[in-house]
């Protein structure tokens, strides 16, 4: 691990109990800052209600830490966005906003559409599918928006189950995503979740940012986030256990190729690729490296070369 990343994670990881909610309260009052917190939700009627309710309980009524509860539907075909409304979050459907640009799928899409019917200066996100929620997700992830000015966007970390195996979800994380920021963006190798879909993030931030429609989101936000503002304004807290709904294996495999691509784009953008292998050779005692240009030009088809299709017409 680079040392950069080393004196990261304790410099900017920390614990939800790190924060206690009278102090982030405090910080709020203090700077005047609003805060939204956003619910991507499609066919998610078995969970949005009581994460919503949730947030209102505690966070609206009990003490004014968010300043409203917005739920994007995302086409669900359940009553996603009647159980929302019901438990008190304003629900606008993805399609109702900005009308001009045709939606399409995906949860990317629907964050970044999220940003034309809020408000506040800190958004911060939460997926819909959470089961046992704890407003700590959110207290935890917007306390150091409030508290460091310096940080632009917090994610959570946590342990997720699969089943009843502890610390077994996050496949994609495990097998995809961690394996492309250690090899691509080390700097970004200290991310207990990068995946994570609980973050949140300064407005003036995710308005600069890029949106990969689909499941690339929250790479490519983490990504771009360090390109532009840097490591130390970026965070994480530990909030505890995070229990969802599960995808089957296929979906695992679409959200992979997503992320994969996301990275792609980025590695491309960047001449992050590098051309070039090294390679090792015993030298007395040790091993010295070799490094060796990669070939990566290709020769277009002979068909296409004049020369050839003149030899054709003879």
């Amino acid at each position: 691990m680079l040392e950069e990343v080393e004196r990261w994670l304790i410099d900017r990881s920390w614990s939800v109990a790190d924060r206690p909610l009278h102090g982030i309260l405090a910080a709020k009052r203090a700077s005047g800052q609003t805060v939204s917190v956003v619910l991507p939700a499609l066919d998610e009627e078995a969970t949005v209600g009581d994460i919503v309710a949730m947030i209102r309980h505690d966070l609206v009524l009990q003490v004014p830490l968010v300043d409203e509860i917005v739920v994007i539907d995302s086409g669900s075909t359940d009553n996603t966005a009647a159980a929302a409304a019901a438990a008190g979050a304003t629900v606008v459907h993805r399609d109702a906003i900005l009308p001009r640009i045709p939606a399409v799928p995906g949860k990317g899409e629907v964050l970044w559409r999220s940003l034309l019917v809020t408000r506040g200066d800190i958004v911060c996100f939460v997926d819909a599918d959470l089961r046992e929620f704890s407003s700590d997700f959110v207290t935890g992830i917007v306390g150091p928006l409030l508290t460091e000015p310096d940080v632009q966007l917090v994610k959570a970390m946590y342990d997720r189950p699969l089943g009843a195996a502890a610390g077994q979800g996050g496949r994609v994380t495990e097998l995809m995503a961690r394996p492309l920021l250690n090899m691509h963006w080390p700097q970004l190798a200290g991310f207990v979740q990068p995946l994570g879909g609980e973050y949140a993030a300064r407005r003036s931030l995710l308005e600069q940012l890029p949106f990969p429609v689909g499941y690339g989101v929250e790479l490519g936000m983490l990504v771009d986030a360090l390109h532009l503002a840097g490591l130390d304004a970026l965070a994480q807290v530990d909030v505890g256990v995070r229990k969802h709904r599960h995808q089957d294996g296929r979906a695992l495999g679409r959200m992979a190729a997503a992320i994969y691509r996301t990275a792609q784009l980025r590695l491309a953008r960047g001449h992050l690729i590098r051309p070039a292998l090294t390679q090792f050779e015993r030298a007395g005692d040790g091993f010295e490296p070799r490094t060796y240009s990669v070939d990566t030009e290709e020769r277009p088809p002979m068909r296409e070369i004049a020369e050839y299709q003149a030899r054709r017409v003879a």
